[in-house]
């Protein structure tokens, strides 16, 4: 099969750092290639990849700082990639609405990821998008239960880690690590909370965008003794594999709908349990109280951390390799990309907006 792979340009394939998106693309990828199909990856020239790459630009557009008006960019990135789907068997896109609202510039089936939370403003390419698409949840479509047109749900795929490359770590360690953007709906107070509770030090790693930049000096940044409390800033991937197994636990006091956590599994295959409460795929991902544990409180939290070192680490890495290895996320895509395959040809944009709602049900076609 000849498949097209579409990532935003904003990261590398895979990312150095942040950048869960390009992380399930790159693994994707590379499996997909593994097992004997051509694949064409429509990325940021800096990507590193065992497919044929395709880029208008040379580097991921977070890192052009020079550049005054990134979007430019984006869109001949989009278009670009869109030139190249006449010659594959499927397209599949990771890239959101820009390539959506560009679908209907080919016949050959779409297949579009929803790797973020749609928001009303994006009903408008919704509501003509022909296409079909995949949730990476079933919790995605519990926070979206009222997508409008004629898009097709083709179930939901779990998305997938580089097993082999996570090392793992029978001890668990004294610390407890938040690893993640500094956002308030990632819950970064309420980890250091638990932390001061526990009395146990807590290591802080991820980001700080822009337009979270605000939130963190004010509300974060008092908070960080570098002694209880450590923050190291952005971890790159060998960083991020240090911390998780050193670990105790990985807290994650969730304060939105996360469709899917690629810190828990990540932490999991290194044997570090993962303590998160239930929002989003957090019970979907976590086998509460072998895994780690799904609670409902900053209280149940704190309580969770004192059990946690009660929790087989090799059962850990074991539930990761049985539900979400890069073979898996592929078989399950591949049989998607087959039941595209079999639907008769057609424009993948409605020229005019279809007034029906849906909602769409956990029993409508899931894959995994």
């Amino acid at each position: 099969m000849r498949i097209l792979q579409i990532a935003p340009i904003w990261e590398s394939v895979p990312p150095p750092a942040y950048g869960g998106t390009e992380a399930v693309v790159s693994v994707l990828t590379e499996e997909l290639v593994r097992m004997g199909h051509e694949v064409v990856l429509a990325a940021s020239g800096d990507s590193t990849t065992s497919a044929e790459l395709v880029s208008v630009y040379p580097r991921s557009l977070r890192t052009a700082d020079d550049l005054k008006d990134r979007s430019p960019y984006d869109w001949a990135h989009v278009g670009n990639a869109m030139s190249l789907a006449r010659d594959v068997d499927i397209v599949h896109n990771h890239a959101g609405e820009i390539v959506m609202a560009m679908a209907g510039a080919c016949r050959t089936p779409m297949l579009t990821t929803m790797h973020c939370l749609a928001t009303p403003d994006t009903e408008f390419v919704w509501n003509r998008y022909a296409g079909a698409y995949n949730t990476i949840s079933k919790a995605q479509i519990n926070a979206l239960p009222n997508l409008i047109g004629p898009a097709k749900f083709a179930g939901h795929v779990y998305n997938a880690i580089d097993v082999d490359t996570f090392p793992f770590e029978s001890t668990p360690g004294d610390d407890l690590l938040f690893l993640s953007r500094i956002a308030p709906e990632k819950g970064p107070i309420e980890a250091i909370e638990v932390a001061k509770r526990t009395g146990r030090r807590l290591i802080m790693a991820g980001k700080v965008d822009n337009y979270d930049r605000a939130f963190y000096e004010a509300e974060v940044k008092h908070l960080i003794d570098g002694d209880q409390i450590v923050f190291v800033g952005e971890a790159d991937a060998a960083m991020k594999r240090d911390l998780y197994k050193n670990a105790h636990s990985l807290i994650m006091p969730l304060k939105w709908e996360e469709p899917f956590g690629l810190v828990m599994p990540e932490a999991m295959v290194c044997g570090t349990p993962v303590i998160a409460l239930r929002r989003g795929s957090a019970p979907e991902l976590i086998d509460h109280g072998r895994t780690g544990f799904v609670v409902d409180t900053v209280d149940e939290m704190v309580e969770a951390v004192s059990q946690a070192g009660a929790i087989d680490r090799a059962t850990c890495r074991a539930h990761v390799e049985r539900h979400f290895s890069p073979q898996i996320m592929a078989q399950n895509y591949l049989r998607v990309y087959e039941r595209l395959l079999e639907r008769p040809a057609r424009t993948m944009f409605a020229p005019v907006p279809v007034p029906v709602r849906q909602r769409i049900s956990e029993e409508a076609g899931a894959v995994a």
